[in-house]
Protein backbone atom coordinates (compact mmCIF):
# COMPACT_ATOMS: atom_id res chain seq x y z
CA UNK A 1 0.00 0.00 0.00
CA UNK A 2 2.81 2.43 0.86
CA UNK A 3 4.52 1.67 -2.45
CA UNK A 4 1.35 2.51 -4.37
CA UNK A 5 0.90 5.73 -2.44
CA UNK A 6 4.52 6.73 -3.06
CA UNK A 7 4.17 5.95 -6.77
CA UNK A 8 1.00 8.05 -6.98
CA UNK A 9 2.72 10.96 -5.20
CA UNK A 10 5.61 10.78 -7.68
CA UNK A 11 3.21 10.71 -10.62
CA UNK A 12 1.29 13.65 -9.17
CA UNK A 13 4.49 15.66 -8.77
CA UNK A 14 5.55 14.93 -12.35
CA UNK A 15 2.07 15.80 -13.62
CA UNK A 16 2.08 19.11 -11.75
CA UNK A 17 5.49 19.92 -13.22
CA UNK A 18 4.25 19.08 -16.72
CA UNK A 19 1.13 21.22 -16.30
CA UNK A 20 3.24 24.19 -15.15
CA UNK A 21 5.56 23.74 -18.13
CA UNK A 22 2.64 23.56 -20.54
CA UNK A 23 1.10 26.63 -18.91
CA UNK A 24 4.31 28.61 -19.48
CA UNK A 25 4.42 27.43 -23.09
CA UNK A 26 0.84 28.49 -23.74
CA UNK A 27 1.52 31.87 -22.08
CA UNK A 28 4.57 32.50 -24.30
CA UNK A 29 2.65 31.48 -27.40
CA UNK A 30 -0.18 33.83 -26.50
CA UNK A 31 2.30 36.68 -26.10
CA UNK A 32 3.73 35.87 -29.54
CA UNK A 33 0.23 35.78 -31.05
CA UNK A 34 -0.62 39.13 -29.48
CA UNK A 35 2.57 40.65 -30.88
CA UNK A 36 1.93 39.23 -34.36
CA UNK A 37 -1.66 40.50 -34.32
CA UNK A 38 -0.46 43.99 -33.42
CA UNK A 39 2.15 43.87 -36.20
CA UNK A 40 -0.52 42.72 -38.65
CA UNK A 41 -2.77 45.61 -37.61
CA UNK A 42 0.07 48.07 -38.18
CA UNK A 43 0.85 46.59 -41.60
CA UNK A 44 -2.81 46.74 -42.53
CA UNK A 45 -2.99 50.41 -41.52
CA UNK A 46 0.14 51.15 -43.55
CA UNK A 47 -1.32 49.37 -46.55
CA UNK A 48 -4.58 51.29 -46.23
CA UNK A 49 -2.69 54.59 -45.91
CA UNK A 50 -0.57 53.87 -48.98
CA UNK A 51 -3.63 52.99 -51.04
CA UNK A 52 -5.46 56.12 -49.91
CA UNK A 53 -2.53 58.37 -50.77
CA UNK A 54 -1.57 59.66 -54.19
CA UNK A 55 -1.41 56.83 -56.66
CA UNK A 56 1.88 57.05 -58.48
CA UNK A 57 3.18 54.23 -60.62
CA UNK A 58 5.76 52.09 -58.88
CA UNK A 59 8.56 50.29 -60.55
CA UNK A 60 9.70 46.85 -59.49
CA UNK A 61 13.25 48.22 -59.59
CA UNK A 62 12.34 50.42 -56.61
CA UNK A 63 11.63 47.28 -54.63
CA UNK A 64 14.94 45.53 -55.36
CA UNK A 65 17.40 45.79 -52.48
CA UNK A 66 20.46 47.94 -53.28
CA UNK A 67 22.89 45.03 -53.26
CA UNK A 68 21.44 43.58 -56.50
Amino acid sequence: MDDRLTELEIKLGLTEHLVEELNRTVFRQQEQLDLMQEQLRLLYKQMQASQAGPSEPRSLRDEIPPHY
